[in-house]
């Protein structure tokens, strides 16, 4: 079995580390016997999401997300049939933000792609913390790193999980994050995956249960990645 991973526009949305999830996601695989090949697409290339497995999309700058979504917008309807047939999708911050409706700033609107039913306006100073998230669908926290001026709001959704430790998506309702089918959504820099082998690994199982229904993804011996998990759960949560 194969995983194909396409990692979104690397040159333009690579903040804090992102490029490590795509490290993780690979290794893992790997360690497992799963042959897994990473396509990276920069701005002008086209994307054949019919054999694509999961899609990345990182982190940017205001200014390099309005780039990134003036050609989102020219494959949208691809993109969201992708999503609508279970694809793995795994969205970080400004990644994030664009599968909404819009994002708000103070003096310009960058337009999303409408995939998910969430905006975002920008709110007074930057959110800027470590952060806990209790999700329920996973038997350990998920650790990360947040900083945004943005403030998202979910309505409907799924969020990942609640925040226990930092804001979140808006600093006011408790929650990070959002699900939606096989897409997940979030403000968590660091990388997120390296700090979350059980999160890297339930995208994992997504994706190749897409493939085979009823795989079940062998575990592997994550002490060392689980000690450090806790130890930041520790930290910043009583």
């Amino acid at each position: 079995m194969k995983i194909t991973i396409a990692h979104l526009y690397p040159e333009l949305l690579n903040l804090y580390g992102d490029r490590g999830n795509i490290i993780s996601l690979k290794k893992r695989l790997e360690w497992r016997g799963i042959e897994a090949e990473v396509k990276e697409y920069s701005i002008t290339d086209n994307i054949d999401f019919e054999n694509i497995d999961i899609v990345f999309v990182g982190g940017g700058s205001d200014r390099e997300q309005l780039l990134v979504c003036n050609r989102l917008k020219e494959i949208k309807d691809d993109f969201a049939k992708y999503v609508e047939n279970n694809g793995v999708v795994v969205a970080i911050c400004g990644g994030y933000q664009l599968l909404g409706h819009y994002y708000k700033m103070q003096d310009e609107t960058i337009e999303g792609l409408d995939i998910l039913n969430i905006y975002t306006e920008s709110g007074k100073g930057r959110l800027i913390s470590n952060v806990v998230v209790k999700s329920d669908f996973l038997d350990r926290p998920i650790v990360g790193f947040e900083n945004h001026g943005g403030r998202t709001y979910i309505g409907s959704h799924k969020p990942l999980g609640k925040a226990i430790y930092g804001n979140g998506n808006n600093g006011r309702d408790g929650f990070e994050g959002v699900v939606y089918k096989n897409v997940i959504g979030t403000y968590l820099h660091g990388p997120l995956l390296p700090k979350n082998p059980h999160l890297c690994d339930y995208i994992i199982e997504k994706a190749l249960q897409n493939k085979d229904e009823n795989f079940i993804l062998q575990s592997l011996d994550d002490e060392i990645e689980m000690n450090a998990n806790e130890y930041v759960v520790n930290r910043f949560h009583d």
